[in-house]
């Protein structure tokens, strides 16, 4: 059986992806660390890339050296969200997003190279993702959550499983070569229910605090100093009251994508 190709064999989609991808057949992975000279051993047609995708370009070479023809690369919605955000830092991730997206898209379509972007939104699952771990994670440590204002944006929470589903269906379907997706949970909810959730599955009454912008900057400028906190910004407070919502009817309709709904508290 032709071997499938995995950029990325680390991150937490890869969890619910590789045994999928082992119990169909052999699975190659590569990464930025191998070594360069490593020869390929047979050609790997197809490809899942589930590493930062502004990254990828790293390795367009041995990805024809292994004689790529497919490729289904992840991105984010957070290309969308985070280009208009305050936050220079925000700003420049969005950017990075956009100019990886452009420049897998530069190389795949003179080569003849099917491609498919999918743009996952907030990903959760297997207690070590970065957005309901984290909330997790200061409620077991503060016993409360603060918010600003209401928190009432709404989200649509996908799990990684849902995400490598994804990868995989949208490989197997000639309609999703040459498009972008947007690809969601089944459920919208607002991150104040979100949040509700997470105490809820930790066996705790929720304890939601509505803080001030300037104290919630305050406290994210202390933060920042703590381990595990580098990357928090103001923008992830003020997004509490923002909308976060996008169409996944395309993905259904192209390769019959479906997110589960945040039916049970996420541990």
């Amino acid at each position: 059986m032709t071997p499938i190709g995995v950029l990325g064999a680390g991150s937490l989609v890869a969890d619910g992806l590789l045994p999928r991808l082992r119990d169909r057949g052999p699975v190659v992975t590569l990464s930025r660390r191998d070594d360069p000279g490593r020869a390929p051993s047979e050609p790997v047609p197809d490809w899942v890339s589930l590493a930062p995708i502004w990254g990828v370009p790293e390795l367009f070479g041995r990805l024809e050296a292994h004689g790529v023809r497919h490729i289904v690369a992840l991105s984010s919605t957070s290309v969308l969200t985070k280009a208009s955000a305050g936050d220079p830092g925000e700003q420049a991730v969005a950017a990075r997003l956009a100019a990886g997206e452009q420049r897998l898209i530069a190389w795949a379509e003179p080569r003849g190279i099917a491609w498919t972007i999918l743009r996952p939104t907030l990903i959760w699952g297997h207690g070590r993702d970065g957005n309901v771990s984290r909330i997790a994670a200061i409620v077991r440590r503060v016993g409360a959550f603060p918010v600003l204002g209401e928190a009432a944006g709404r989200r649509q929470p996908i799990h990684a499983d849902d995400v490598a589903t994804a990868c995989l269906a949208a490989l197997a379907a000639p309609a999703a070569a040459g498009h972008v997706y947007a690809i969601t949970g089944g459920e919208t909810l607002r991150y104040r229910d979100m949040v509700e959730r997470v105490f809820a599955a930790l066996g705790r009454t929720p304890r939601i605090v509505s803080v001030p912008l300037p104290l919630i900057r305050a406290g994210i400028a202390l933060a920042r100093w703590l381990p595990g906190g580098a990357d928090l910004t103001p923008g992830m407070a003020e997004r509490m009251n923002r909308d976060l919502v996008f169409d996944a009817s395309p993905a259904a309709n192209d390769f019959g994508f479906a997110g589960r709904r945040v039916a049970a508290p996420p541990r």
